[in-house]
């Protein structure tokens, strides 16, 4: 339960760290980049652990989690800009 919870509250800061790297203006606002944050922060943990790049709870799900979020933040400004 935990690790739920951990995933969430780090979601909101990746989402946050997420929109500080990729600046500019996003579709739904700064709300919807936060919860693209937190699905990123599951996507980023999920893969990096699925590739036996760590265990739960290293830092470097941090860095897969911010890297999940750009990649679906850069995903949802395409879906939505429709390029």
């Amino acid at each position: 339960m935990f690790g739920l919870i951990g995933t969430l509250i780090s979601g909101l800061v990746v989402g946050i760290v997420a929109k500080l790297l990729m600046p500019g203006k996003d579709p739904g606002g700064f709300v919807v980049t936060i919860l693209i944050g937190i699905a990123g922060s599951f996507l980023g943990s999920w893969a990096g652990q699925a590739m036996g790049l760590y265990a739960a709870g290293q830092s470097a799900g941090f860095l897969m989690s911010v890297a999940g979020s750009i990649v679906l933040l850069f995903g949802y400004r395409m879906v939505k800009s429709g390029a």
